[in-house]
């Protein structure tokens, strides 16, 4: 049984119903539905090709279906296009900052596509960086920071134009434990402080809490949401590794052989 927790009217603000994909004869995201409420940290589980960053791709009009629909703080992709997304801060899996560019360049570029005055973007540079430690380095290259400090970049610039729903697609892929944590930390108390709807795509359990809100992606289709608390309850196993596993139908990673594991 599926959790009706997160389908609550209040506070909903990106709202995905009966979403599908299909790459040829291959199916992608077979009717997937579930909401993320502003204020709350909503984890995107799933495996490697479990669709979630197709299901990024289809939020942020990469992709486009005409097989169920998106709202972003209450407005359709279908019936609003482009300008639907004006309340959408995105980190990709990838990173897309320039290189050769400093962060501050970075990041002022991002905020003339985004419009904003030069008075506005350079207070809202300074906000971020400081909020994430980086003020003494904005006028470094990228390229000279290490895979932690570049995220925290993206993430800075994700949030300039003070979005209502950021997209995280597996933002801490590549990075050591203590640049993960720290990363997942911050994004937490972003949400619980700034009321931003975070919606983070992972693979790794130990990235998600037990009150956060939870959306379980296997093989396109949505196999469980709820609170994390909740939906391990449900599948009667001991911890999130576990009730993982019975949902994907994998073992749970401490019963992985050595040899086997990724």
């Amino acid at each position: 049984m599926v959790d009706t927790a997160l389908e609550e009217a209040d506070g909903i603000a990106l709202d995905i119903t009966g979403l599908s994909y299909a790459y040829g004869a291959r199916k992608a995201l077979d009717n997937v539905s579930f909401t993320v409420r502003s204020g709350r940290f909503t984890a995107l589980l799933g495996p490697n090709g479990a669709g979630k960053s197709t299901l990024f791709s289809l939020i942020t009009r990469l992709f486009d279906t005409r097989e169920g629909s998106i709202s972003i703080a209450g407005k359709s992709l279908h019936d609003h296009g482009a300008s639907a997304l004006s309340p959408l801060g995105v980190v990709f899996q990838q990173t897309t900052l320039d290189l050769d560019l400093s962060v501050r360049q970075n990041l002022r570029y991002f905020a003339r596509l985004r419009g904003m005055s030069m008075r506005d973007a350079n207070r809202r540079i300074e906000e971020e960086l400081t909020r994430f430690d980086m003020a003494d380095r904005a006028k470094e290259k990228v390229r000279n920071l290490n895979g932690g400090h570049r995220r925290r970049v993206e993430i800075a610039r994700a949030l300039l134009h003070d979005p209502q729903v950021v997209l995280l697609d597996e933002p801490t892929v590549g990075l050591d434990v203590p640049s993960r944590k720290a990363i997942v930390e911050y994004v937490h108390q972003l949400a619980r402080e700034r009321g931003i709807a975070l919606l983070w795509a992972t693979h790794l359990i130990d990235e998600i809490r037990s009150d956060d809100d939870l959306v379980v992606l296997h093989q396109g289709r949505v196999v469980d949401k709820g609170r994390t608390s909740d939906v391990i309850a449900r599948s009667g196993a001991a911890d999130l590794d576990g009730a993982f596993a019975r949902l994907t139908g994998r073992p749970p990673a401490n019963e992985i052989p050595a040899g086997d594991a990724p």
